[in-house]
């Protein structure tokens, strides 16, 4: 967390950003855990300084701000990380201000509270050809195809290897699990015994939860830490079906209950009644057929 439709919402509500000039960029006293920034920051101020904003892309769950002389400045929010446009949630963990001219705002600035974000910047062609390189297809475009291609002769539980950036960007914990919720594919099975139908159904409920998700700026959980560019709560968590619902019946089926399991180090939430490791649930095919929400 953030995932692909947290950082995509940052990408968003960052927008206003485009066509500003960067006035400078500095690090704000802080006395928590520093944040990795490379180059160091008077480096990186002199570099961008003077220089604009010509775009705000995302790769995964990196934000991109790409700039008139094609150098990218990158942040990774990773745990924690917010990017903002307005006061953030603390003075104590604000790592990043850059001040901007020309534009409707006057400041970017990026907060993180466990301190486990990065901000780089790279020089032109330098992303694509040392980061971008190994990043998967993004989760909003992967196809059935790409994700058999990519995954179909691992080992790994299909949970697991969703998390893997390499083979598909923008997925983490809390997604896989209503992906595969949404899919009716058990997150215990392996990789290499999914049939094409069950590739199919991924591919098709990794599209309709990521953009549901997006279209409510994300998931606020209970921690509260993740917040969009205007310091406001993300809605997408009203929507979860089985992540942190363990105990609770199963919103599909109606059995269940949700069941938490721990794959490698991480919670995971399915419900054992209507996620299968073979064959499909008659709710999860009439589901998907009308692209619905369950």
């Amino acid at each position: 967390m953030p995932e692909l439709p947290e950082v995509e919402t940052m990408r968003r509500g960052v927008l206003p950003t485009v066509g500003s000039r960067i006035v400078a960029i500095e690090r704000p006293p802080c006395l928590r855990k520093p944040i990795s920034i490379r180059p160091r920051i008077d480096a990186l101020d002199r570099r961008t300084r003077g220089r604009r904003v010509e775009a705000i892309g995302r790769r995964g769950k990196r934000l991109l701000l790409a700039l008139d002389d094609q150098q990218l400045i990158v942040i990774e929010p990773r745990m924690t990380g917010l990017v903002l446009l307005v006061d953030p949630p603390t003075k104590e963990h604000l790592r990043l201000r850059i001040q901007l001219s020309g534009g409707p705002v006057t400041e970017l600035l990026f907060w993180d509270r466990r301190g486990l974000g990065t901000v780089r910047l790279f020089a032109p062609g330098e992303f694509d050809a040392t980061v971008g390189d190994r990043l998967g297809v993004d989760a909003l475009e992967v196809t059935a195809d790409e994700l058999k291609r990519k995954l179909g002769e691992s080992r790994r539980e299909v949970k697991v290897a969703l998390l893997d950036q390499s083979a598909v960007a923008g997925i983490g914990n809390l997604y896989a699990a209503e992906i595969l919720f949404l899919a009716g594919v058990d997150p215990r099975c392996h990789c290499n015994i999914l049939t094409r139908s069950q590739w199919q159904r991924i591919a098709k409920a990794t599209g309709i939860v990521l953009q549901k998700a997006i279209e409510n700026e994300g998931s606020t959980l209970s921690d509260g830490t993740y917040r969009n560019a205007l310091n406001g709560e993300g809605s997408y968590q009203n929507h979860h079906r089985v992540y942190d619902r363990a105990g609770n019946h199963c919103p599909r089926c109606g059995r269940g209950p949700i069941r938490r399991i721990v794959q490698a180090q991480r919670s995971t939430f399915f419900c054992p009644s209507c996620q299968r490791k073979r064959g499909v649930h008659p709710r999860v095919a009439t589901a998907l057929s009308e692209q619905s929400d369950f």
